[in-house]
């Protein structure tokens, strides 16, 4: 692998301290007792950095998006670690009757629900719903929604499984319990490389990785944790490349649209 593709992340790591650490510094300089919440201290320091970089990042994968997401969506959608509202704008309103947003960073809900506001979804018409919490509490998730359960038609997850805890046992449960049969999972995921060097490089840097960007890890086999979850109808949508990206790529991504039988 060539030492500018293994090294690309420095830029990336310089860039959200840029944009994170000035803020957190401030916001526990007028709240003090933050320095005994690192886990608090982490998501405002997030909320920053992806306030300046998700539009980037959204742009990325834009044409992806447009692909998966728009000409499949439908019905509830509950969308994954929703962050600023990003994904609702490649929603076609006329097919999908409601958003969720699963977002634990209670620092992005405002900007999330002004993004889902302008795209025609609203908390006063029961279109909008925002959960603070995160993927893998199954349990809260489900006391929000109404029964019959599973209540979901379209399962969303747009670079979030890597940072989920124990996300095999929380994509396993998500399929089972959340999402209806006949319902669909759709995803844009940067995973685990098949190419060792590329692999070597993704453990390298995700412990550094996960402390600057909220737990995000790089080495995550995400598309493998889902077609392992088994039960998807055949021959229903499958799993890809992104079109373009070499595969020397510390983030290498997968796509895929599995049904549920």
């Amino acid at each position: 692998m060539r030492l500018d593709a293994a090294f690309g992340v420095v830029t990336d790591l310089r860039l959200g301290f840029v944009c994170g650490l000035w803020p957190t510094i401030i916001a526990i300089w007028h709240v003090p007792s933050l320095l005994f919440q690192p886990l608090e201290i982490s998501r405002i320091f997030m909320s920053h950095v992806w306030d300046l970089c998700g539009d980037s990042a959204d742009e990325a994968g834009r044409a992806v998006k447009k692909g998966l997401i728009t000409p499949h969506a439908y019905g509830v959608v509950l969308d994954l670690g929703a962050g600023y509202g990003h994904t609702v704008n490649y929603l076609d309103h006329s097919r999908v009757t409601k958003y969720v947003a699963v977002e634990p960073n209670v620092h992005m809900h405002a900007k999330l629900r002004r993004t889902a506001s302008a795209a025609g979804y609203n908390e006063d018409d029961g279109t909008l719903l925002i959960l603070p919490c995160g993927a893998e509490n199954i349990s809260t998730i489900l006391s929000y929604l109404p029964a019959p359960h599973p209540p979901v038609d379209t399962l969303i997850s747009v670079l979030t499984l890597c940072s989920i805890p124990s996300p095999q046992y929380t994509i396993s449960s998500l399929a089972a319990e959340v999402l209806k049969p006949g319902g669909q999972i759709l995803f844009y995921e940067h995973v685990l490389s098949e190419r060792e060097d590329v692999m070597w490089w993704q453990r390298f840097w995700t412990p550094l990785w996960g402390i600057v960007f909220d737990g995000c890890r790089l080495d995550c086999p995400s598309h493998r944790w889902i077609e392992d979850v088994g039960g998807w109808v055949q021959g229903e949508g499958g799993i890809w490349g992104k079109e373009g990206e070499t595969d020397e790529n510390l983030f290498w991504h997968r796509v895929g649209r599995l049904v549920k039988a």
